[in-house]
């Protein structure tokens, strides 16, 4: 499939027709051209070569759409780089006080809340530099933009909770369990969970605020972190929630050792806790790994765009409307449509240039929208 746009840097600019999409609209609409170039794309669907395409924008259109729309910082990625400042913080002197007191007190599962939250704020730093390559402009070897670079660095966030957070926790227990060190006052141990929890309980907070901007009704958390694009968001949501519980774990740990004289209790918390991030890495996987790899766009919003493609008058049919997230707010689109027969060229263009228009008002995230030409010839015959 092929964009019908000119590039802005091989083709001079001339002034925008009555069909073309405006600035607001910010779509980088085109017709897919199966195959053909963007020099033949008037030729390939029956139009006159010299008249301008369906779908042929101004290169200044597309390029200022690029350059100052899309590219800029929204208040959505505003947020989630607050989200993940809130982790940095929270886990870097958290993880800090962890390793002291467990220094101190020898406890196993001290050290595997240390392990994670050192492992939780390199991660952070992870998401930071994916969000910041996400956000670089289109160019031509990357003519969608940088938007997926966020999801890769999710992905390798993921294989560093796995790895160094959950495998180091569960070798450390298995380790301390040969040779259990001895039972100590574990009052600083309760000191430092307790200020953890605090601290991860706000970073937690932050996420979930983030997470509810988006959540719709009668919709759970779960299945808002299930359903969101946002892969910083979500991913420090999973981290947090997954610290809490390691918390929790480490702190009953401690307790039952305490309390039943067993030092074996303590190692077989660092295990559990590992386990823990395991199961976490896998979440956190699964989930940016499809939006990797090219997942849709959630079924409410898909119903949304059949709809407004029903309510053009110009269309026949609707064959088929396929989208793919490039990014947690950049969407492309498309659509397999069909024009009544007998259309003028001049009609396909103003209907195309009015779905640009109503897809841009009302799914402001899809900025990438194609036509197929197969439909169009049948709209020039």
């Amino acid at each position: 499939m092929q964009d019908a746009t000119r590039d802005a840097d091989s083709s001079p600019p001339r002034q925008p027709t009555a069909a073309t999409v405006p600035d607001t609209a910010r779509a980088d609409a085109g017709t897919a051209m199966s195959g053909t170039p963007p020099s033949q794309g008037a030729a390939a669907s029956g139009a006159d070569p010299r008249s301008p395409g369906p779908a042929a924008t101004s290169p200044a259109d597309s390029s200022s759409a690029d350059g100052a729309g899309k590219n800029a910082e929204t208040p959505q990625r505003s947020e989630s780089q607050k989200v993940i400042y809130a982790a940095i913080a929270a886990n870097l002197g958290i993880a800090a006080a962890k390793f002291a007191v467990a220094a101190i007190t020898g406890s196993a599962a001290m050290v595997a809340e240390g392990i994670h939250s050192a492992v939780d704020t390199g991660n952070e730093f992870l998401l930071l530099l994916g969000e910041r390559q996400s956000a670089r402009p289109a160019d031509r070897r990357h003519p969608f933009g940088y938007g997926k670079s966020l999801y890769f660095w999710a992905l390798i966030v993921a294989l560093s909770v796995f790895s160094l957070g959950g495998g180091l926790s569960i070798y450390h227990g298995v380790a301390a369990l040969q040779a259990p060190p001895p039972l100590e006052d574990p009052l600083w141990n309760y000191v430092v969970l307790a200020a953890a929890a605090l601290f991860e309980g706000y970073s937690w907070n932050v996420s979930r605020k983030a997470l509810n901007t988006l959540r719709k009704p009668g919709v759970s958390l779960w299945q808002a972190v299930r359903a969101s694009k946002d892969a910083s968001v979500f991913t420090v949501f999973i981290e947090d929630s997954a610290a809490l519980l390691g918390i929790v774990i480490a702190a009953a740990g401690i307790a039952l050792g305490q309390i039943l004289d067993n030092p074996y209790c303590d190692p077989v918390a660092s295990i559990l806790i590992g386990l823990l991030l395991v199961g976490a890495a896998f979440t956190l996987a699964r989930e940016t790994g499809a939006l990797l790899v090219g997942e849709s766009v959630d079924k409410e919003q898909l119903a949304a765009l059949h709809a407004l493609f029903a309510r053009e008058a110009a269309l026949d049919n609707v064959a088929s409307l396929r989208t793919m997230q490039l990014g947690p707010d950049d969407v492309l689109l498309a659509a397999s449509v069909q024009f009544r027969r007998g259309m003028r060229i001049d009609e396909v263009e103003h209907a195309i240039a009015r779905l640009e228009a109503a897809i841009a008002a009302e799914q402001p995230a899809v900025k990438h929208v194609y036509f197929e030409s197969s439909m169009l010839r049948s709209a020039l015959k």
